[in-house]
This record gives structure tokens, C-alpha cells and sequence, in this order.
């Protein structure tokens, strides 16, 4: 421990935890994570809190966990697939930190915001115009990677906080009706897990680990030990957070479950519960709320992205500079469309998501774990599936329906027992000696 560096947390600690934990809680909630909560509330009705606990495990549970991997493995993106080989653990980062970036979730909340805060207020602006300032100001927001924790912590995450406060102590004050019998026949923790699993924060969440622990490390934090306890602290912060907002928002929907709302889409559903709950000030609300959690994710990702990319090139381009050319791409693909977003990553998110979770739970053995073919065999198993399962229910070329009976494939968590299986499998093969 460097001199000067106390034992213990104190209070300006304490705050500075509040700080990362803010960022990290507002990167994690986007606009998807507003969606999820009320539906599985509708269809849970009565018994919501088990859906609601599923949920919060998945998505929030899975995001802490890929942090605190990162920090007990050195912190760095490739650090995670490191026993993969380098070529693969960079191939995999960079696709990763392609579709983070400026492929998918950058650009999606510019589509997102578009679509449910300034189209129902503003019918008559232009999608580019908008698509133009917004990115503009995740820029303007994101060009000093030192600064972008305390802008999402301090400033924009507070503001998002109260909103949603408003939203749901109205909600429990005055519900919108009594909750309904539960319309998913015992299938609310599968459901849950399911809505959870989809939001895919815990990729996000390995990105932007980077970025987490280099902010803790700019606070004064040198010692690892003391880092590894920020990022605990701040994690802490976070996850209780998400536990708060999510049980608001699962409740508005499950004391809306006698309202026969069932054939509205997850976006109409919220929009319809902030209209009843508050009419046209709901309106604005909800405007407020999508404006800013999708503010501060896009500020997060493009951050990771554009200072993963400058290591990779070993800052021959600029880290200012690759904010700028997320932003741009971001710009043009907005214009597409939540859903012609989402279609055209899904099938790479797909293939990459079973790689890396994976790796993220045997990076918690990893002191245990001598030998790499067991990570190796693990990301085979679990690609082979992704592939497999991509190829007959994404894509129709293969007539696979076997693959539908395997344990958990109902959960989108198939490719869990074939990476067990190629764990075991690595673990026969002996490793050359260094």
C-alpha cells in the first residue's frame, strides 16, 4: 500500500463509491431494461416478485458478476479470454466491442430515444436531425474518458433516479388496479430468467469493467486490494439500484394485470401505465426517463469501445478521435430502426454471448484451473451449440429440432451443458509444458 493510503473505507470513499455505482447502474439501464420489468409483472399478476427475482438474477446478477471477474482477472477485456489464445481472445474483443459500439447498442439508443421520447411529442422532427444532435452530445459528453464516470455518476444518473422515483411511488400509491391471476402456468422464474438473460448486460458490463477500474484508479486508489474493494462497494451500489427500479416497474405492470393490456408490445405497455398513472405529464415522464437511460448507456459503451479500440491500435488513432467515428456510424444506423437493429446483430450477439459467459464464470476458478483446455473445450462446446442452434431455429438452413430438448435451451441456456461437456473434454487433453 502506498503511503497515505488508509485502511478501511471512509467517507469521502463511501462517495466516490456512490459515484461509480451510479455510472455503473445507469450504463446497465437502458431502454430494454425499462421494457422487460412491467411486462412479466402483467403476466405474473399475483405472484410478480418471483418473476421479478428471476429477472434481477439474470440481468443485473450476471452484469455485477462480469465485473467482479474482470477485476479478480486483471481488468482488461482480452485479460477474460486470455487462456483462449491471443489471436481468438482478440478476435472475439474486437467483434464484441464492434457490435457494443458502433454497430448495435450505440446506435440503438439513438433509435430508441427517437422513437419513444421525441416521436410522441415531437411527430414532426426529423429522425436524422435528432440522430445528429444526440450523438452530438454523447460526444461532446464521452471525448474525455476521466471525466465520463463522474458525468453519468454524478449528474445524469441522480436526474434518471427521480424520474423513475416519481413514476413508481405513484404507482404504488395509487395502483392502476388489483393484480390478476398469474397468465404464465408456472413458468414466472423461467420467463424471468429468460426476460433477464436477453438484455445481455453482462456483455456490456465485461466492457466496461476497463473503464470502471481505471476511473477507481484515478480516484487515488492504487493498491489492488483497495481497487478490488471499490469496485465491490460500487458494484454493491449498482445492483441495489437496479433491485429498486426493477421491483417499481414490475409491480406497475403486475397492478396492471386485470386491464386486459395483454396484446400491447412491451413499449406500448410502459407508455400506456405512465399515461394512466399521470396522463400527459406521464407522457413527458417517460420522454425523460428513455432520454436519459439512454443517454448515459451510449455514453458508457461508446467510451469502452473507443478506448478498447485505441489500445488495440496503441493509440496511433486517438481515443478522441475514435469517439467521433462511433458517433458518426452511430448517426447512420440509428436511422434504421430499433427493430432493423436488433434483427440484423441478433444472430452475431448470438454466437458470441455463450463464448463469454463461459469464460466469465471460470474466470471466478481460475486460481484453481491449471490447465486451458478446460476454458478452451468449454467455448467450444458452447460456440458449437450457438452455431448449431443459429443454423436451424435463427436462420431455417438445418433441421436440427433435437436441439430444442436440450436441458435449459427453453432459458436461451442450451449451450450451457455442451460447454460443460467440452470443459470435460479439455480436461483430458494435457497441456504442453511452458
Amino acid at each position: 500500500m502506498r503511503k497515505g493510503e488508509r485502511s478501511g473505507f471512509g467517507k469521502k470513499d463511501l462517495v466516490n463509491a456512490l459515484v461509480i455505482g451510479f455510472a455503473l447502474f445507469a450504463t446497465f439501464f437502458g431502454a430494454g431494461n425499462l421494457i422487460f420489468p412491467p411486462q412479466l409483472g402483467e403476466l405474473a399478476g399475483k405472484k410478480w416478485i418471483v418473476s421479478f427475482i428471476a429477472y434481477l438474477l439474470a440481468d443485473a446478477g450476471l452484469a455485477v458478476g462480469a465485473v467482479l471477474s474482470a477485476v479478480k482477472n486483471g481488468g482488461g477485456m482480452e485479460d477474460q479470454l486470455g487462456r483462449l489464445g491471443k489471436i481468438p481472445a482478440r478476435v472475439l474483443c474486437c467483434a464484441l466491442m464492434l457490435f457494443i459500439g458502433p454497430l448495435l447498442i450505440v446506435p440503438r439508443t439513438g433509435a430508441t430515444t427517437y422513437e419513444m421520447s421525441i416521436k410522441p411529442l415531437f411527430p414532426g422532427m426529423s429522425p436524422w436531425i435528432f440522430s445528429v444532435l444526440f450523438f452530438g452530445v454523447v460526444a461532446l459528453m464521452t471525448i474525455k474518458p476521466a471525466a465520463v464516470v463522474d458525468i453519468i455518476g454524478k449528474f445524469l444518473t441522480p436526474v434518471l433516479l427521480v424520474t423513475l422515483l416519481v413514476l413508481c411511488v405513484k404507482g404504488i400509491v395509487t395502483p392502476l388496479g388489483p393484480m390478476g391471476e398469474s397468465l404464465m402456468s408456472g413458468g414466472e422464474i423461467r420467463k424471468g430468467l429468460a426476460a433477464g438473460y436477453q438484455t445481455m448486460d453482462a456483455l456490456v458490463s465485461l466492457s466496461l469493467a476497463v473503464i470502471v477500474i481505471k476511473s477507481v484508479s484515478d480516484k487515488g486508489y492504487q493498491d489492488r486490494r483497495k481497487q478490488a474493494g471499490m469496485v465491490s462497494l460500487s458494484c454493491l451500489v449498482a445492483f441495489l439500484g437496479l433491485l429498486l427500479v426493477y421491483a417499481g416497474l414490475t409491480y406497475l405492470g403486475a397492478t396492471a394485470s386485470t386491464l386486459d393490456l395483454q396484446d400491447l408490445s412491451g413499449t406500448e405497455l410502459l407508455v400506456e401505465i405512465t399515461r394512466r398513472l399521470l396522463e400527459r405529464t406521464g407522457t413527458i415522464l417517460l420522454g425523460v426517463i428513455v432520454l436519459l437511460a439512454c443517454l448515459t448507456t451510449a455514453i458508457g459503451t461508446a467510451s469502452a469501445a473507443a478506448d478498447y479500440f485505441s489500445g488495440v491500435l496503441k493509440n496511433k488513432v486517438p481515443y478522441s478521435t475514435l469517439v467521433l467515428i462511433i458517433c458518426g456510424c452511430a448517426v447512420v444506423l440509428s436511422n434504421l430502426g430499433t427493430q432493423q437493429i436488433i434483427e440484423l446483430a441478433g444472430p452475431v450477439l448470438s454466437l458470441l454471448y455463450p463464448v463469454f459467459l463461459t469464460q466469465i464464470f471460470l474466470n471466478f476458478f481460475a486460481d484453481r484451473i491449471r490447465n486451458p483446455w478446460i476454458f478452451r473445450g468449454a467455448a467450444i462446446g458452447a460456440t458449437l451449440y450457438a452455431v448449431l442452434d443459429l443454423l436451424s431455429f435463427g436462420t431455417g438452413l438445418l433441421d436440427l429440432p433435437f436441439l430444442a430438448s436440450i436441458p435449459l435451451a427453453s432459458l436461451g441456456l442450451g449451450w450451457v451443458l455442451p460447454a460443460a461437456l467440452g470443459g470435460a473434454a479439455g480436461a483430458l487433453i494435457r497441456p504442453k509444458k511452458q
